[in-house]
Formats: structure tokens, sequence, C-alpha cells
């Protein structure tokens, strides 16, 4: 591309993300503000959702078929409800999960999505005919009639067939006055018989001949999909799914709009602090960052809004991290190129270089990061898959916008005489870095006490776990919560004292501020009926309103296993799948292993930390560590790279390749490690508890990763190489010595 193009693209660039940041936030024109158009989430809007498990023994396509039954009925029941963006899916096989946002009555929710499906069978003027139980299958065929399209077939159990013959003969009869109406608030035909489903028209054919024998068609010129929806009615009216509830939360809006506000705030704070550390740590080479950034974030924001993400306040710690990744890619670029321009280049050459060689190192790093993020979208559950997704967005768009965008202003600034000025990327006159770590330090020397300290770290876990155990909440073990905002501090005892009328066992604790909020937890799950007549016991008792109650939560047992075997599951999948990757892109074993060894060090670090403080391990906690497991081997990832560079341009023996190496990626370790805490920080310290919790293992994970990437993996890295090969250089030295011992051996004789 020609400057004087490029220059004419960058400033139309400037321009749309500053239009584009402008219609995001207060629209333009008639066009609502892009932020409205994205959806959030039942943990920020408030609402139900419900998991319920289907009591059947199918298996296979008889269960699939099933489900989906069951499904198109709720589903159906939803939309009677009035719910916007309600989602009803097949969960895990033989489970229905649905979300309910902005519902107020979450009892009355739970209850209508859970009940029995009501099919029944109507002459027009609302006398009886038969209901579902008697309704042995409905079947799509193709229509016999003129017409053609498809037909539904039914087949009736024997006393169905009775009744139905005898409702055939009095439609016919034209004795029957229709006071039905449809769906369109049109009268049925009074020849007809109507089929009802939860107190919904779904199809009133005509009576054309008396049937009997139990057989019948409904015709009507169907189309293929509706013939298959209004059998599957039929099939789920008549074979419903007996659904019990294993896990379900209520959400109040008061709780998780204040909480998604505070998000926001500490977001944008974690943002501004990273555009200030860009410029004054990276000069010129910082504002393209930030230029970068800034349109990252905006994109981040169009693909939500265009595609219907919903925001979830995991999503939103996915957002920001992923910034912190973002962040990490320019880092590395800004590294090379300094770099260059210490070793003699020109700025516009050490610009095009710098990229050319970081390259390599921002793909492979990137790629591993998402891939543990994909498979925590695939295994996780739905507040993670939020996470999930936003944080592989944010890593896609991050090399798109440190790749291109970057690249762009660096190379039009480079190019100008003014801002072409070494001083201006962050280098002195001398040749020597501004802001760089000066002693070399030797790392490989000193492995065997790493490798104690750490050892000692896990010991003390392990430790901890054994005898005191990991503080599972209760999406691991099962039970139930109910967080209730008193308005008052009440005692303990009072609260303790309507529980124990009721004969449950459960830990009472205080929570928000004052101590004006109240959470209740039982180790068993509490069934919505039970629940629902606690919390009127308590009503009575404390005098709160409906909308004072914060929180509901419950998880059946089954559900704590499957989670803890599924976090199990993803760790595993995921080291394989880096490590295959690893395997394919370095050409060395010792690398994989390496790097996989200090994946599970962080992981035991985590737990570590879990046991130790006695911290809550709940669901975000899966989401915590399979992020530590893509942010750790990020971070191992880029020395090894540079090993493996220098490896190749070297003449120096293993230990000290490493060394070097080291030092020269620690400024970009501590950098990247530095501005994604600070954008962690904020979120910790200002957003609530639930948020926290998933916060924490972040933190410590991102600070763990990057120092197991120092003095773990490194000198393990080192410890294989012994074993597996030499540098150049040594292999050099080893032929030198040969050949000169066979020169004395072949010559005088003297020196042998």
């Amino acid at each position: 591309m020609k400057e004087k193009l490029k220059k004419i693209v960058a400033v139309l660039l400037l321009l749309l993300v500053g239009f584009g940041w402008y219609a995001t936030v207060f629209g333009v024109g008639s066009l609502a503000p892009l932020t409205d158009k994205i959806q959030l989430g039942l943990d920020i809007k408030g609402g139900v959702y419900v998991v319920m498990e289907a009591q059947t023994d199918k298996e296979g396509e008889e269960l699939t078929e099933l489900m989906n039954q069951t499904q198109q009925v709720i589903s159906r029941r939803v939309d009677q409800m009035g719910i916007a963006n309600a989602d009803v899916r097949v969960e895990g096989g033989n489970r229905i999960r649905v979300e309910l946002p902005g519902v107020e009555n979450a009892q009355e929710a739970i209850d209508q999505i859970g009940r029995t499906a009501q099919l029944q069978f109507l002459m027009p003027d609302g006398g009886f005919v038969l209901d579902g139980s008697m309704v042995q299958n409905a079947t799509v065929t193709q229509s016999g009639s003129e017409t053609g399209g498809y037909a539904v077939s039914l087949e009736l159990k024997s006393e169905g067939a009775d009744a139905f013959e005898q409702a055939t003969e009095k439609a016919l009869s034209g004795t029957v006055t229709a006071t039905i109406k449809d769906s369109y608030g049109q009268t049925v035909p009074s020849d007809s018989i109507v089929i009802m489903l939860d107190n919904d028209v779904i199809s009133s054919p005509s009576v054309n001949e008396v049937i009997s024998g139990g057989k019948c068609e409904i015709t009507g010129n169907f189309s293929q999909e509706e013939a298959s929806e209004l059998a599957a009615l039929i099939r789920g009216g008549a074979l419903p799914a007996p659904l019990e509830e294993v896990s379900s939360s209520v959400q109040s809006a008061k709780i998780g709009l204040d909480a998604f506000d505070q998000s926001v705030k500490a977001g944008i704070i974690g943002i501004a602090i990273i555009f200030v550390i860009m410029i004054a740590g990276y000069m010129i080479m910082g504002l393209a960052a930030d230029i970068a950034l800034a349109m990252y974030i905006l994109i981040i924001f169009i693909i939500m809004a265009l595609v219907g993400n919903v925001i979830t306040l995991p999503g939103i710690a996915g957002l920001i991290l992923s910034v912190g990744m973002a962040v990490d890619a320019n880092v590395v670029i800004f590294t090379r190129i300094k770099e260059e321009i210490i070793s003699g280049k020109s700025t516009r050459v050490a610009v095009q270089t710098g990229f050319k060689r970081a390259m390599s190192t921002v793909i492979d790093s990137q790629v591993t990061t998402l891939i543990a993020a994909v498979i925590l979208y695939q295994i996780g559950t739905s507040s993670v898959k939020g996470f999930a997704w936003t944080l592989m967005i944010g890593i896609i768009v991050s090399l798109l916008t440190a790749v291109v965008i970057t690249h762009l202003y660096l190379g039009i600034l480079a190019n100008t005489r003014r801002f072409s000025k070494k001083k201006y990327f962050g280098i002195k006159e001398d040749g020597t870095a501004m802001f760089a770590i000066k002693r070399q330090f030797s790392f490989i020397k000193h492995r065997k006490i790493y490798y104690t300290v750490s050892v000692v770290i896990l010991v003390i876990g392990l430790a901890f776990g054994l005898v005191r155990g990991l503080n599972y909440g209760i999406d691991f073990t099962g039970g139930t919560m109910v967080q209730i905002d008193m308005g008052k501090e009440v005692a303990m005892e009072e609260v303790e004292a309507v529980l124990n009328d009721r004969g449950i066992e459960a830990e009472v604790v205080y929570a928000g501020e004052n101590n004006e909020q109240i959470m209740i937890r039982t180790v068993d799950a509490i069934e919505n009926d039970e629940r629902s007549a606690l919390i009127a016991d308590l009503q009575q008792e404390f005098g709160f309103d409906d909308s004072d109650i914060l929180a509901q939560e419950l998880f059946g047992p089954t559900v704590g296993k499957e989670l803890r075997n599924n976090a199990i599951k993803a760790v595993l999948l995921a080291a394989v799948g880096m490590l295959i990757y690893i395997r394919l892109r370095f050409k060395e074993w010792n690398f994989g292993a390496s790097a996989i060894l200090g994946v599970l060090h962080d992981v035991l670090i985590v737990l570590t930390f879990y046991a130790v403080f006695n911290v809550t391990v709940n669901n975000p906690f899966i989401a915590g560590i399979l992020t530590v497991v893509g942010y750790s081997i990020n971070d191992t990832i880029v020395i090894f790279d540079r090993i493996r560079e220098n490896n190749q341009l070297m003449r120096k023996d293993e230990e000290e390749i490493i060394d070097i190496s080291i030092n020269q990626t620690l400024s970009r370790s501590i950098m990247t490690t530095f501005t994604t805490l600070i954008v962690m920080v904020p979120m910790f310290i200002m957003t609530s508890a639930s948020m926290r919790e998933f916060i924490l293992p972040l933190m410590v994970g991102v600070a763990a990763g990057c120092l197991s990437s120092i003095f773990i993996c490194s000198p393990l890295y080192y410890q294989f190489s012994q074993h597996k090969r030499k540098t150049r250089y040594q292999k050099t030295l080893e032929e030198g010595k040969k050949k000169k011992k066979k020169k004395y051996i072949g010559g005088t004789g003297n020196k042998e």
C-alpha cells in the first residue's frame, strides 16, 4: 500500500473509531445506541433458570425424540408467558434448560414450565372428547387429499377410539354451536374437532366422515415442517416426560444490575489505566496500541450486538481479560521492535522486521489460549460459556487489531521525520532502552531452589487439602441457597428457629452492607414446593416482600458430581490439545512436556491457594482454572519461542541460551502480567462477592503463570534437553575435540 493511501486509511479509521464509539454510546439520529441492542443475562437483568431432568429409561434415538417433544411443549408454554429472549434447549441428553430473563414471579414461572402438558380434544362448543393420555401416537404422512402436502396420522387407544367415533358423529350432525376461537380470534368450524394444548388451539380439523377404529388423519395442506411440529406437540401431550428439577437459580435484578454497573465502572477504570501505562511504557508505540485497543473494544461490542450475544457477569470478566491478552500481543511486537532498533536498524526497518519476527510468537501464544477457551465453551455451563465466548472473540479480534491496525499506524509514524526518532520508540540516544531491566539474571543455575520452593508450597496445599479439605460450594456438593434482603440486621437465631420448625438443617450467614442480607445454605437440595413454603414462613416472620428475595439456587447432587468431572475432563482435554499444537509447531517433545508440566503446576498452585485460604470452590472456579491453563501456556510459549529462535542463531551452551532468552522476554512477561492484573484489580475491589469469587482464581493464576514460565517451565526444558539434544555450538566443540584427538593418535604417536 502506498504511503499516501496508508495515511488516508489511517485518518478514516480514526474517524470511524470516533463515530463508532459515539454511535455505540449515544446513538445516531433515530437509531438507538448500540449498547441498547446488547442483551443482558440473568445474573444482570434478573430472572430464572431451571434445569429439569426427564425421568425416563429411554435411550438413543427414542430419548432424543422424547426430549425434542418436551422442548417444544415447554417452548410453547414459555411463549404463552410472553417472556422476551427466553431460551429453552436440551442439555446433556436427558435435561431441559429453561432461561427466563426479567421474570419477577420466579416461583410461578418454575411451576408453569415444569407441569405436565395438557393436551385435549374438544368439541367446537367446548365439550370434552378425550385428552392426551388416550393418544397412542402421532406421525407425519403424505396427505392423500387432492391438495397434496403433508398430514398428521393419529393412532388412539381403545377408550379414545370410542370417544372419538362418537365425537365425529356428533360433529357431522350439525347440532354443535361453535364457541371456541383459534389463535387468530376466529371461531372454529362447527363441524371440527378442536385440538388444544395448554388452553391454546393448535389445530381444528373439520370432520368429513365418522371415524372409527382409532385411526384418523389431520389434513390441511401442511408443509413437512408444520406437520412435524403438530405431530410433536400432540405426541408431547400424549407422552409427557416427567421432569424433576435438578438445578435452578432465581436472580433479582436488584443485585444483578448493581453488580453490572460496578463491573462496567471497574472495566472502564482498568482499561483507562492500561491506556496510560502503554503510552508511558512504549511512547509512540503505546499510542498506536491505544488506537488499536479502542477499535478492538468497539469491534467486540458490534459483534455482540449483531449476533445477539447475551452479556453475563462472567462474560464481562472474559471481555476484560481478553483486553489483557490484546495488550500482550502488542507488547510482544513492541519488544521485538525495540530490539531491532538497539541492534542498529532504522525505526522504519525495525518496525517492519519487528512485526515479522514477532508474528509466530503472537500466533502461537494466542492459539494455545484459544484452545483452552474452545474447550471451556464446549464443556462449561451457561455462565461459563458466556465467559469463554467473549474470550474467544477477544483473542481473534486482538490478533486482527495488533497485526493490522497497530502495524498501520506504527508504519506511518516510522516514516515521518519527526516521530521516527528513536526516543519516541523508547530508545535513548546511546542506543539503550529507556525502560529496561539492565541486569542479566542467571535462572537455570538456581533451578533447584525454585523446585524446592514450589514443592514446599504444593505440600502445604496438599496438607490443608487432606486435613481440612476444599471448601466446595453447593454447585459441587449439591444443595440450596436463598439470599434475602431483610432491610435490617436480624438475629440469626430467629432465622434458625424458622428453619428448625420446618426440620431444615442449614447454615445462615450475613451478607451485604450492614449485615442487612442473609444467606441460607443447605447441603440438601430443597425442592421447589418446600422452598416456597420456607420463604412464606420467613416472610410472615420478618415481613419482607417478594422483591427482597435476591437470589435462589438449587443444585442436585448429580449436578455437582458432573461439574467436578467436567472440570477434570476440560483440563485434560485442554492439556492434550495444547500439547499436540506445541509438538506440531516446535517439532520437539521437550517443549510440549515442559509446558504441560508447568500448566499442571499452575493448576495445583491455584488449588493450594483455595485449600489454604478456604476459598469457596464453585462453578466459576472451572472457568478460572481453564483460564489459568490458557494464560499460563501463553506466557510459556513466548519464552519457548525465543529459546527456539536463539538455538538457531547462537553458538552457546544450552544453559546460557535459556538464560538469555528469559532475560530478553522478561520485561514483556512483567508488563503483560502487570497490565492483565491491573484490569482485574478494579473488578475485584468494586464488584460483588460472586464476581470476586470468579476474579480471584484468575488473579492467582495469572501471577502463577508468569512465575512458572520463568522458574519452572524453562528449567524443566533445560533438564529435558540435557538428555535429548545439544546445541550446534556444543556439537562443534565435541567434533573439534574428536578431530584433535585423532590428529594426536595418527601423528607422531607421542601424544595419545
